[in-house]
Order: C-alpha cells, then structure tokens, then sequence
C-alpha cells in the first residue's frame, strides 16, 4: 500500500544485504521525464499502468537488488506474475489507520487526491490487500516497529526461508546496525 514504507525499509534492506536498490516509481519518472503525478494528470491511469508494467517487467528479470514497487503495480496480473516467479516478494502490511496517518498531508500520490483520502485508502486496501497476499512469498505486519527493526524481521524471515546465506544478515550485535524496535 502507499505509505507502507516500501522505499525507505528497502533501502535499508539493500545496505545490509549489499545490494543495489532500486525504486520503481523513480525509475518510471526517470524514463517518462517527468512526475508520475503529471503523467498521471496528462495521460491517465491506463497509461501510467502501461509504463509501470514495462518496467516491472524489465527490472524483475534483471540484476540481483531490492525492488520497490508502486503500491498499485500488483493491479495488473502481469506484474504479480514477474515479481512472484522472479522475486522474492515482501508485503509490508500496515493498518489503513497507520497509513492515513503517515500520508495525510502527502500530496505527491495522485490516487489520494481526493476529498475523503481515509475512505479511499480503505477501498484501496479492500481491492489491494487479497492481490498482495497472492503476490507475496512473506507477509510482515509492520506496526511500529522502527525501519531498522522491520529491516531485521525481513532479514529473519529470508535466512530462516533459506532464501539467503545467514553469512549475509547483520548480526543484531552489530554496532553498526540498530535492531531495536
């Protein structure tokens, strides 16, 4: 969902595991040249789904890294498809609650311009929620934990999957790394 910290815990992610990280949304406006709010305005939905589902497709089949995706790239089956098949996906899941409140004055996502943001979080999370669960080899309730703290949880559920080599996690008594809550 938008505002469920995808960017910031999957950079985080990506330091600890030493990899490239990548946002999909930049990567977008950098090839479209400009926002995705204005192509949005310009173009419409539809178009900006085209767009975001080249780039999915491209970047799921590529180089190792940490992707983060848009919060609406699983609306079309071709993206949950990649990224389920090529990846391996975390849902960060965040209460609507929570996520009114770290996006009520945000006024970059074009899809919560409108006069009842709340409700439309709440119908968005109805119609998300099922396709995310669908997409996701790991579902993580993010509540309140610090990113750092989400970061390790992530890290935990990869190592115990065996879907990374315990070599690479942090140590929790790394100074370097914070995984306090």
């Amino acid at each position: 969902m938008p505002g469920a910290g995808k960017t910031t815990v999957g950079r985080v992610l990506a330091r600890q595991l030493n990899l490239p990280f990548v946002d999909a949304d930049q990567e977008i406006e950098r090839r479209l040249g400009m926002s995705i709010k204005d192509y949005f305005a310009q173009s419409g939905e539809a178009a900006f789904r085209d767009v975001e589902a080249d780039v999915i497709a491209e970047l799921a089949n590529g180089r190792p890294m940490v992707l983060a995706t848009g919060g609406g790239a699983v609306l079309r089956e071709a993206n949950r498809d990649a990224l389920h098949t090529h990846c391996t996906v975390v849902y960060l899941r965040s209460t609507v609650e929570e996520l009114f409140r770290r996006l009520r004055h945000d006024r970059q996502r074009p899809l919560l311009q409108v006069a009842d943001p709340l409700r439309r979080l709440k119908d968005l999370f109805r119609e998300r929620d099922p396709l995310y669960r669908q997409t996701a080899h790991f579902v993580i309730e993010t509540g309140r934990p610090s990113v750092h703290g989400l970061a390790g949880m992530i890290l935990m559920q990869l190592e115990l999957a065996g879907r990374i080599d315990p070599a690479q996690v942090p140590s929790p008594v790394d100074p370097g790394v914070n995984f306090a809550p």
